[in-house]
């Protein structure tokens, strides 16, 4: 049987290797299936493109996986257009986080034969085998399929308990001579940046978030070793974005691949998600010296009303001090701030820009966006009952039209007051960062011509 895996195009210049299809490709692969990958990312083919690829080639099945997200959603239409529109038109699976919680909703969108919810890799094998063998689909957990017109969704599948147990993500398909050359925080010119999982899941249960798995399972740091080794030895990555939701789920996680980092002897550059009540001296210093340039927090307010609203387990207190442990013991720290949530206002937002352009290292633009409450998320749930929000149409047809823009009003604001206080407060961000911008580069003009700075090559921008 052969497959083709779309990856869609999110109109980046460098796009991030996909990696949830590249677990669902090895698994594929291991099955026994011929795997196909159409870059659309890479290439920015048009939709038509994919019609013409699937009239001119034969597949058995097509599958592409999307986040939630206004973008997703549209572009997960247009390719799901473009794939029902061939002549060879193979069986369609459709998976990922946006069409996970409301599988009925995007069966229909999207005219696909089935969604695959939730966690895929043991749900891929028992969904091939039956597609293969002309089997019924009516006791495959973790599937939502349409029965002619009729729509069933079975019961969701628990879980993988062991996820060393899942083979390597199939690297080999992808161009991974674009993939490399994604940009972090803190990589030089020369670095190759690969992003990989450590784990999967979160021990908290922030309102906003959509993440439906619950708990946290981490791999070994032997298995991560491994895969690093890999990538380093064939790809010549120098540098690992580890995109789980949560690396740093513990201290004693924290600490225990930090001494496995440093035990190995391999060097590497890494940035992670993190906690900020985690976030003590012993464990950042612990955390540089393994090679950690950079941490991604999610901070999401400065006030302790709003962060007890959206049940994410810090005080103010506790972001203070982690973020300046992070910043003495030399490492960038990330601060994601939204704007929106229960109980915020322009003084709670305002608090958010002031501790923005207080700790500013200058490593990443800094911006504040309204909160989304994406479907599957408690807060989705909350505007729903509340009478903000209809119901997944809703949502992505008439008010998730743009990341950056409102799509639910939780606060007492009017809408012209809500956006009136966010241009306030990303005209200062703005202005903070190209004041640094410009300080920095008028310092090397005069470092340049005044001490004749042999070491300069050019105003460049990247």
């Amino acid at each position: 049987m052969k497959v083709l895996l779309v990856v869609y195009d999110n109109d980046s210049y460098i796009s991030q290797f996909p990696i949830g299809l590249a677990y669902v490709a090895s698994i594929l692969l291991g099955q026994g299936y011929v795997v196909e990958i159409y870059s659309q990312d890479v290439h920015h083919y048009p939709d038509n493109h994919l019609t013409k690829y699937l009239d001119d080639n034969k597949f058995d099945v097509v599958g592409i996986s999307v986040i939630a997200g206004y973008h997703q959603y549209k572009k997960l239409l247009s390719l799901s257009d473009a794939i029902n529109r061939s002549k060879n038109r193979p069986f369609y699976i459709i998976g990922g986080f946006g069409p996970s919680p409301e599988p009925k909703y995007f069966l229909e969108k999207t005219n696909a034969d089935v969604v695959v919810m939730g966690e895929g890799e043991e749900t891929t094998v028992e969904l091939f085998d039956a597609i293969a063998n002309k089997k019924p689909m009516k006791d495959i957990k973790g599937i939502a399929y349409r029965d002619g017109k009729k729509v069933i969704i079975n019961s969701r599948r628990p879980l993988i308990p062991d996820i060393d147990s899942i083979p390597m993500p199939a690297y080999h398909l992808f161009p991974m001579e674009h993939y490399r050359l994604l940009r972090m925080p803190n990589c030089s010119a020369s670095d190759f940046v690969m992003p990989m999982l450590s784990g999967r899941g979160c021990t908290f249960k922030c309102t906003f978030c959509y993440r439906m798995d619950k708990g946290f399972r981490g791999r070994l740091a032997g298995s991560i070793l491994e895969e690093i080794r890999y990538l380093q030895t064939n790809y010549g990555i120098t540098y690992i974005s580890f995109f789980d939701e949560l690396l740093m789920s513990s201290k004693k996680r924290t600490i225990e691949l930090c001494e496995a980092f440093i035990h190995s002897g391999i060097k590497f550059k890494w940035d992670c998600n993190g906690r900020l009540n985690y976030a003590t001296p012993e464990v950042l210093e612990l955390m540089k010296r393994a090679g950690c340039v950079f941490i991604n927090y999610g901070i999401e307010a400065m006030d302790n009303e709003v962060l007890k609203n959206m049940k994410k387990a810090l005080t103010t207190d506790q972001i203070v001090k982690g973020i300046e442990a992070t910043l003495k013991a030399g490492i960038s720290p990330g601060f994601n701030i939204i704007f929106g949530n229960v109980g915020d206002n322009k003084e709670t937002l305002q608090a958010g820009v002031d501790f923005l352009l207080k700790y500013d290292d200058g490593a990443q633009m800094r911006t504040i966006r309204p909160v989304t409450p994406y479907p599957g998320s408690p807060l989705y749930y909350d505007a729903i009952n509340k009478g903000l929000l209809k119901d997944v149409d809703d949502f992505y047809v008439n008010k998730h039209t743009n990341s950056d823009l409102l799509a639910v009003n939780f606060t007492e604001l009017t809408d012209e007051e809500f956006y009136e206080a966010l241009t306030n407060a990303n005209i200062q961000l703005m202005n903070n960062f190209f004041n640094r911008k410009r300080k920095s580069i008028s310092s090397q003009i005069e470092n340049l011509y005044k001490k004749r700075d042999a070491t300069f090559r050019g105003f460049r921008q990247t």
